[in-house]
């Protein structure tokens, strides 16, 4: 399958590239580096360099003698991105470029209108290319669980049978976005849905939790092949951040009571749910969502597993609950539905002790490239910085 990867070089969509090629796809890749530039503009750079996406591919190819391809530029640019499509003609497309950080996009007014225009004009970009070039291929948008925030009932996957006044009829699940970044996301999801019904096009609209971890099948055995470990607050994940925090020795930053429960996965499950998703397309005029996690966690119990996993290594691990920067609850019932990617077969990756030293260890390698002034700078829901 021509699959066109689309937000290649970043820390989930590296991986899936090697994932694909791996499997005996033909991958192309279109990137613009914008997550590179940001993390430079606000001094947060990953835990490690990586290589430009040239080096990267090269690197792949001595290592797995397969071929990917790549395109630079701009998605929001309609020249860029017709001219890839046409090119390519890609009949699964896995779209990844977005801005994919919340505190940033609530750092100020730039950074939300870059949000904003980037995550929409994209999108919209994308839905036009499709429906141009390649009106039968598929579309796999990397959602996130976010979208939903945490309402007092259960999270269907995607969608709500809603009985009113003695009818009945089927919608997508209320969204109640928790920054300005999932909003963007939300409404991703409304243009996806108006556009599958109006031109019949085919999309999978994968809800996403936070992923943890940067060693799959395809790179354990070369780090030069590792995504990005960003280990700051504006685009670390939380996991990320309290291993690195642990080897710091930086108290983990802990918000508020610490009872913010999400729905969480490896790494290497979000390869396994995008190409499940891939290789088993959704039907024309379609808009199919699944829930994408494995387990639930509270932040108080990864705190707690990243200590204990410390004390296990030889670290002294500290937990500190700060005031809450984020506008959101802290004490909340939260119950998502996941069986979809079950299902269609998805082998679970447990966040088991041997997992949890494993990837604790791998950070300490790295301690001495730690620069603690990136780990925590408060930024608030109001009033940005």
């Amino acid at each position: 399958m021509r699959i066109l990867i689309l937000g290649g070089d970043g820390y989930l969509g590296w991986p899936t590239a090697m994932k694909l090629s791996a499997a005996g796809h033909e991958v192309m890749i279109a990137d613009n580096y914008l997550r590179r530039r940001l993390m430079r503009e606000i001094d947060c750079e990953a835990l490690y360099e990586t290589p430009n996406l040239h080096e990267r591919i090269r690197l792949w190819t001595a290592h797995s003698g397969k071929e990917i391809s790549s395109r630079i530029g701009d998605l929001d640019d309609w020249t860029f991105i017709s001219f890839v499509f046409e090119e390519f003609r890609p009949e699964a497309i896995v779209h990844y470029a977005e801005q994919p950080s919340a505190p940033y996009s609530m750092l100020n007014r730039a950074a939300a209108r870059l949000t904003l225009d980037n995550n929409l004009g994209v999108t919209f970009n994308v839905i036009h290319a499709m429906n141009e070039y390649t009106p039968d291929a598929h579309l796999v948008k990397l959602g996130t669980m976010g979208e939903y925030g945490t309402p007092n009932i259960d999270i269907e996957e995607g969608w709500i049978d809603i009985e009113h006044k003695g009818r009945k009829d089927k919608f997508l699940f209320p969204r109640a976005a928790g920054s300005f970044y999932h909003t963007t996301k939300v409404l991703d999801t409304d243009m996806l849905w108006f556009y599958v019904r109006v031109w019949g096009l085919r999309v999978t609209d994968l809800m996403q939790g936070p992923v943890y971890g940067i060693k799959t099948d395809e790179n354990s055995e070369d780090s030069g092949l590792y995504p990005f470990l960003n280990y700051d607050e504006v685009f670390g994940t939380v996991l990320n951040r309290f291993m690195v925090q642990a080897v710091a020795g930086y108290p983990l930053t802990v918000y508020g009571k610490g009872g913010q429960t999400r729905g969480y996965l490896h790494l290497k499950d979000t390869l396994q749910c995008v190409q499940l998703a891939v290789e088993t397309p959704a039907k024309a005029g379609e808009l199919r969502v699944f829930n994408q996690f494995v387990e639930t966690f509270s932040v108080n119990d990864l705190a707690e597993i990243v200590r204990a996993s410390g004390e296990r290594l030889g670290l002294n691990v500290e937990i500190r609950n700060l005031p809450n920067p984020r506008k959101e609850a802290e004490d909340h019932y939260y119950n998502p539905v996941n069986t979809g990617l079950l299902e269609l077969g998805l082998q679970p990756n447990h966040l088991t002790e041997a997992v949890m030293d494993d990837m604790l260890g791998t950070t300490m390698n790295y301690r001495d490239q730690i620069v603690k002034e990136r780990i925590f700078r408060g930024v608030r829901w109001k009033n940005g910085l």
